[in-house]
């Protein structure tokens, strides 16, 4: 049978300082369990970002609005802009959010492995994030 999940119908959360610096808002889209596959629209405010944090299945990042940063360990930051979607592998240690002084929205897909979506780590540091 198909479901039409209607906006608004599933409350907005804020990120929680434990997984986020700064400020973000969560609306889930899909996923509740049993589903596989999860899916969030998350709104960074700048400066706002992720912590270090891994997906055992991987991810996918869909740039829908503001100006953004990704990275991985290791590897230089990126710069995602509306349209851009970004894969990142399983197991890869990433991080991701808005710049400095602009604010950056995605969906963010991820699967579950034994009902897991997300490894979080410690937080990405100012001098990590403006490097």
């Amino acid at each position: 049978m198909v479901q039409v999940i209607r906006v608004g119908s599933q409350p907005s959360t804020k990120g929680p300082a434990d997984w986020f610096t700064g400020t973000v808002r969560v609306d889930p889209l899909f996923g509740p369990d049993p589903d596989r596959v999860a899916g969030s629209l998350v709104t960074f405010e700048p400066g706002a970002r992720t912590a270090w944090h891994t997906h055992p299945l991987g991810q996918t990042l869909v740039v829908t609005s503001g100006l953004g940063w990704v990275q991985h360990e290791n590897g230089p930051i990126e710069e995602i802009r509306p349209g851009d979607v970004v894969w990142i592998p399983a197991g890869e240690r990433h991080w991701h959010g808005a710049t400095p002084t602009t604010a950056m929205t995605h969906i963010a897909i991820q699967e579950k492995l034994n009902g897991i979506v997300v490894e979080w780590m410690e937080h990405v540091t100012d001098v990590q994030y403006l490097a």
